[in-house]
């Protein structure tokens, strides 16, 4: 594609959300370049090939009931699904006792069910009453955002197994401690999900499905479909506006185009420099949306000895460096593989260790929720998305404190000739894959009848 050729649109960034709105457009015949800074697409969703036979989702992988757009993008690529294994036995580590347990409910003192119980039903009624569409318009808006999340744990939780059971939970959904999250805004992702039922679930929840060949599968395929419209390799550095027309500067050239959709997440969006600069609004927006801290630890072994055993491969801890488990074998069952999520403070602490550490670290706990063998895996692999230099963080950019009631309105707000998009935009499943598609589609829209 010839650089001085005043495209109708350059899309940055080939995560879901950018090869989304790459494809839309093209479809209606608009003239179209896709930018990626990375040498792969897919974003925050990255299968890694350990060998031809083996490979391991370093970032996103799941997908649940009414996430309709992904469902459907996967059957039209020829990419199949298949069920989380979620059978036998679930393991909770608490106070350094272990305990094993069918269902979803752990085996803890019953005034902490109880009470873990009141909290998680109180969450959901109240995000109900969230406007996704405008949260800063929402009942009590202001006096939510301006609380956190652990604010409202601390006035609602009695029992500290509750607190820890609790905080374990919520750190995974969130890939952040309760302190640094405004309470509006995790209401409106619980909402946005649906519910905390749905959201933390793996039957008939968020966690329920997988793909076969791995999530970034998808992305591959469109990219295949869409390989003369993408530049790989191409970090954005500037955008600058002037009249009709938008330059976009890279290293390797200069791009020009009508409209431009920056669909990267908020750290790098941020990076870009803007001539002219963007709003202050817009600007002071990304500096109160940080990433989620996550590593993801993966332990693979010639089979899947657990499920011999009975277990689910499931557990939850509240200390140590890894909040939950889950087996993340693949749908053949060919490798046994174990997933641990690190994530917030924990997942700060594990990042000051070198690999070999880290690797230790993970199995001793693997170790303690599933026996012996579990020190003894073929490969260990992890990934910390904090370092990854054109993410910064995962799942999710979220919103602090006071940002959503003053700021919010910018989160979407196109610039001149510059429209926003990625899964932070979404109303719909925000931080999610669907959230990803979604942004694509209504910024597409939101480009042409502009």
């Amino acid at each position: 594609m010839e650089n001085n050729a005043l495209l109708d649109v350059i899309v940055i960034g080939a995560g879901y959300a950018g090869l989304t709105a790459t494809r839309l457009l093209k479809e209606t015949g608009k003239t179209v370049l896709l930018l990626e800074a990375r040498e792969r697409v897919g974003g925050r969703v990255y299968t890694h090939y350990i060998d031809n036979q083996l490979y391991v989702d370093l970032g996103g992988q799941w997908i649940g009931p009414t996430q309709d757009r992904i469902y459907a993008l996967a059957r039209e690529m020829h990419v199949n699904t298949f069920k989380t294994y979620n059978e036998g036995k679930n393991v909770i580590l608490l106070n350094n006792q272990r305990k094993e347990y069918t269902g979803l409910i752990p085996k803890i003192d019953l005034p902490s069910l109880l009470n873990i119980d009141f909290v998680l039903k109180k969450l959901d009624r109240v995000a109900k009453q969230i406007d996704l569409q405008h949260p800063w318009k929402s009942m009590k808006a202001k006096e939510l955002d301006s609380k956190t999340l652990a604010s409202f744990l601390k006035e609602n939780i009695y029992f500290s197994n509750a607190q820890k059971v609790v905080e374990a939970g919520l750190e995974t959904l969130f890939a952040c401690s309760p302190s640094e999250i405004s309470l509006l805004h995790a209401l409106f992702y619980i909402k946005s999900g649906t519910n905390l039922n749905v959201l933390l679930n793996i039957e008939n929840g968020a966690q329920q499905d997988r793909f076969v060949g791995g999530a970034q599968l998808i992305a591959n395929k469109l990219a295949e479909v869409l390989k003369e419209n993408i530049l790989l390799s191409h970090p954005v550095q500037k955008i600058k506006q002037e009249g009709n027309k938008v330059e976009v500067f890279t290293e390797k050239g200069i791009f020009l185009a009508k409209k431009v959709i920056v669909a990267v997440p908020p750290p790098m969006a941020q990076r870009i420099h803007y001539e002219p600069l963007l709003p202050a609004q817009r600007e002071q927006l990304l500096q109160r949306m940080p990433m989620g801290t996550v590593i993801k630890c993966m332990a693979i072994y010639e089979r899947p000895f657990w499920r011999e055993h009975g277990y689910s491969g499931q557990a939850m801890l509240d200390e140590g460096y890894v909040q939950v488990t889950f087996d993340n074998s693949p749908f053949d069952a060919k490798y046994g593989i174990l997933l641990g999520f690190s994530l917030a403070d924990r997942a700060k602490q594990l990042m000051s260790f070198s690999q070999e550490e880290r690797k230790s670290l993970v199995l001793n706990t693997f170790e303690k929720l599933f026996g012996e063998k579990a020190l003894n895996p073929s490969y260990y692999i992890d990934k910390c998305w904090a370092e990854e230099e054109w993410s910064r963080g995962c799942y999710v950019g979220y919103m602090t404190t006071g940002a959503w009631t003053s700021l919010g309105e910018a989160l979407a707000k196109p610039f001149g000739n510059i429209h926003w998009a990625g899964t932070e935009t979404s109303p719909i499943w925000n931080g999610y894959i669907e959230g990803a598609i979604r942004s694509g589609e209504r910024v597409v829209q939101e480009v042409l009848s502009a």
